[in-house]
């Protein structure tokens, strides 16, 4: 009887956690028969004392407290982690202009615009030279399997072609920046503007991800075509910047097409005109009820100043001059 007690007693003890007094297992008194308890309840696994002693192991406050609760704490303490980061670095809180918090890091408020939608769109480059003609029919030829493989699936040749769309910026940028460094020259501001320029076009990718979820085997196509699109025009801007910017140019020609054509799908009900998503709208500045008309139509906008761009940056080259030597569009969506 005394033995079925003194078991009792450190059950409740274990089950418990703590006494009145904040002491683990009850008492410092108890702790050596907890041990033994311990002990017995684990040999007694055939009478189910091994699960009883388990369960007595987790805390009530544990036991009680929401698996959504425990992710929700864990994520809070290890943003506290990063925002007390050693070498002082932390995101300052940036706002919207209706005071609520803003919810992107790739990209901040300064870094948002209204796109100018009342561009011409119909402007196109005449070939004027056997290096004109070369660049349109490369263009021309590029097109047919795009077609073929993608028809009228707008938004994912959308999504493929900005994969692709802002590799010459970037392209562009890092080889005038090299040249800057190796020539201690001013770059007149090209560097920048192409880098805005790829920026931008990874922005519409963003965007287009938001709408279209890439089939594992479109991924795959992202990867070869993006690795022989990078080597194959870095090769060229080296060769012939000229000729490098007249083929983007085009590209960007036919790249309105495509928005154009899209543009129609959507108001003829063949697409569905869906709500604007969330990115687009804080990063064009677009309304809160705006759809995805809206947004096809500031990418165009977009993509027909990249043309003007890049057609601009050929005549310079052909001019026989240097990008520095004009004033780089800097800032010009």
């Amino acid at each position: 009887m005394k033995l079925t007690a003194l078991n009792s007693t450190v059950r409740r003890a274990l089950l418990n956690g703590r006494n009145q007094n904040g002491n683990r297992l009850g008492s410092a008194a108890l702790m050596p028969y907890a041990a033994a308890e311990t002990r017995l309840l684990c040999a007694g696994g055939a009478n189910g004392w091994f699960f009883y002693w388990k369960r007595t192991m987790v805390s009530p406050a544990e036991a009680k407290l929401p698996e959504k609760e425990k992710e929700k704490e864990k994520a809070k303490a290890e943003k506290s982690v990063v925002e007390s980061s050693y070498w002082g670095i932390s995101r300052p809180k940036v706002v919207r202009e209706d005071g609520t918090e803003w919810p992107w890091n790739c990209f901040m408020p300064w870094e948002s615009y209204r796109s100018n939608v009342s561009i011409d769109l119909t402007k196109h480059h005449v070939p004027k030279n056997v290096l004109d003609k070369v660049a349109y029919r490369t263009v021309k030829l590029l097109r047919i399997p795009t077609d073929l493989f993608f028809k009228r699936r707008y938004g994912c040749r959308a999504m493929m072609l900005e994969t692709v769309a802002a590799v010459p910026g970037m392209v562009g940028g890092m080889l005038l920046h090299l040249r800057s460094l190796r020539k201690f020259q001013q770059s007149g501001g090209w560097i920048k503007a192409l880098l805005e320029e790829a920026e931008n076009e990874r922005m519409h990718l963003m965007t287009m991800v938001e709408l279209v979820k890439p089939k594992w085997y479109e991924r795959l196509l992202v990867l070869a075509v993006q690795g022989v699109f990078f080597n194959a025009f870095f090769v060229l801007y080296i060769l012939s910047p000229k000729v490098a910017h007249r083929i983007v140019g085009y590209l960007e020609e036919e790249a309105i097409h495509s928005y154009t054509e899209y543009l129609k799908d959507l108001e003829s009900g063949a697409i569905e005109n869906v709500p604007a998503p969330a990115i687009a709208i804080d990063y064009w500045r677009l309304p809160k009820d705006a759809r995805l008309k809206d947004v096809i139509t500031v990418i165009r906008a977009d993509e027909a100043h990249h043309r003007d761009v890049n057609h601009f940056a050929s005549d310079i080259h052909f001019q026989g001059k240097e990008l520095r030597e004009a004033p780089a569009p800097i800032g010009y969506h």
